[in-house]
C-alpha cells in the first residue's frame, strides 16, 4: 500500500470495539466514531526490522501505517485527532473512501495531505533513520516548507504563529472598514501596522 517497500506490509484488523474497551471510551465518544470509522487495519510497520538499512531513531523506533475505512467523504477530523490520542505511536493515518485516499499525521496538531486516486498515492521514506523519516513524512504530508535553520517543531510554530496574527488582521481589517468614528478607526490601522510588521521581524526569531 502506498508504494512502501513489500517487507513493511502487513494485513492485521484493529477491531475498533477492542479500542473503545482498552480506553474506556464514552458510548457518546463510541457512536459518533461509528458513524465515521467502518474499520481500521494496520497496513505498514516502517522499522529497522522490516527495513533493514534503516538506522532507530533517538525518538522513533517504528512508524505504522493504519488503514481507517470511512463510511462517509465529509467525516468528523475530531475522530482522526481521537484515535491519534488513543493510539500512543507514531503513525501515518490513510483515510479511505472508495477509491480515494487522504493521508494524515498528528505533530502537535493533525496535518491532512489533499484526496487521491488510490493508485496515485505513494508516500516516499526520505532519510537514513526512522527520526528523520517521520519528520519528512509529516513534512510531504502537511506540505509543510521549512525555512532555513528551523526544525520542523520550530516551523510549525511559526506557522501557527503566523496564522493566528493573520486572523487577528482580517479581524481587524473588517472592524477598520465597518467603523464609522474616525478616531476609532485609526485604532484599528495602527493595530494592523504593528500586526502586519511583526509578521516580518518578530517571527523570525520563533
Amino acid at each position: 500500500m502506498l508504494g512502501l517497500p513489500a517487507l513493511t506490509e502487513v494485513c492485521k484488523q484493529l477491531p475498533k470495539k477492542s479500542v473503545y474497551t482498552k480506553f474506556d471510551l464514552k458510548q457518546a465518544q463510541r457512536d459518533h466514531f461509528d458513524e465515521d470509522v467502518a474499520r481500521l487495519n494496520i497496513v505498514n510497520v516502517i522499522s529497522s526490522t522490516t527495513i533493514p538499512a534503516l538506522a532507530k531513531g533517538e525518538g522513533v523506533e517504528c512508524v505504522y501505517v493504519i488503514e481507517v475505512l470511512l463510511k462517509k467523504r465529509d467525516y468528523d477530523p475530531n475522530n482522526i485527532l481521537l484515535l491519534t490520542k488513543l493510539i500512543p505511536q507514531k503513525m501515518v493515518i490513510a483515510l479511505h473512501f472508495g477509491n480515494e485516499i487522504k493521508l494524515a499525521v498528528e505533530r502537535t496538531k493533525l496535518f491532512f495531505s489533499n484526496w487521491q486516486n488510490e493508485d496515485d498515492c505513494k508516500l516516499s521514506l526520505q532519510g537514513l533513520n526512522l527520526d528523520t523519516i517521520w519528520d519528512n513524512l509529516a513534512i510531504a504530508i502537511g506540505n509543510i516548507n521549512i525555512e532555513d535553520g528551523k526544525t520542523l517543531e520550530q516551523q510549525i510554530q511559526t506557522d501557527d504563529a503566523k496564522a493566528s496574527i493573520l486572523k487577528q488582521i482580517q479581524r481587524l481589517e473588517s472592524k477598520a472598514r465597518n467603523e464609522r468614528q474616525p478616531r476609532k478607526k485609526l485604532e484599528y490601522f495602527e493595530e494592523l501596522k504593528k500586526l502586519k510588521s511583526s509578521l516580518g521581524s518578530s517571527l523570525k526569531g520563533i
